[in-house]
């Protein structure tokens, strides 16, 4: 089966536009204002109209008021939530959507027993650790950490790029991956190349 691509963090209608003709499942936009890729939410709507079919649109969150979402939702038709921060597992649910919950891994990450906790999650995406940041670091981890028997299906994220997702991919066998920096040419701006070499080198599911 073929693993699932998103990029995340498009500022822009015409690159969403671009890197969702190549053939990308999902585009990830960022509403967290402390984010060098955070998107108002009229450029998201933007973006949003300016995509074709079938590519899911993603809405990522850090810690957000319930009132801040819920004025996001009632303006960007989003498909799916990502949950960046401490979210629990109420918070998460409370919008009766799909939604991932995005886990910082390190060593002492229990991603057992978070799964447990999100069990109502459309998945769990596993990214890098990092005190400072709340993903988009460029960063990655021991992917050893992430090959992990639980039943959602696992995102993986930190430190992708076209030369690194073969090796991810292949050790892990996550269901899918997420990039953001990776394929970038400044931040919030994607290099359609870079998308194309990085779609062509992810490998599909074992």
């Amino acid at each position: 089966m073929k693993t699932k691509i998103k990029v995340c963090g498009f500022t822009t209608a015409d690159n969403a536009r671009a890197a969702a003709f190549l053939g990308i499942d999902a585009i990830g936009l960022v509403f967290y204002d402390k984010s060098p890729r955070h998107v108002e939410v009229e450029t998201a709507l933007e973006i949003v109209n300016a995509l074709p079919p079938f590519v899911n649109r993603v809405g990522l969150f850090v810690n957000a008021d319930s009132g801040f979402i819920d004025e996001v939702l009632c303006e960007v038709p989003l498909d799916t939530l990502q949950f960046h921060g401490d979210e629990s597992p109420i918070e998460c649910n409370q919008y009766a959507m799909p939604f991932i919950k995005a886990l910082r891994v390190h060593a002492d990450t229990n991603i057992v027993k978070m799964a447990e906790d999100y069990h109502q999650a459309s998945g769990l995406l596993l990214d890098a650790f990092n005190q400072e940041a709340y993903g988009g670091t460029g960063e990655h981890f021991d992917w050893s950490l992430a090959k992990v028997d639980i039943d959602l299906p696992i995102i993986l994220a930190g430190g992708l790029t076209p030369d690194t997702v073969s090796t991810a991919v292949k050790q892990v066998n996550p269901y899918a991956v997420d990039v953001s920096s990776g394929v970038e040419s400044i931040k919030g701006i994607k290099d359609i190349e870079k998308i194309k070499h990085f779609i062509a080198n992810t490998p599909i599911q074992r």
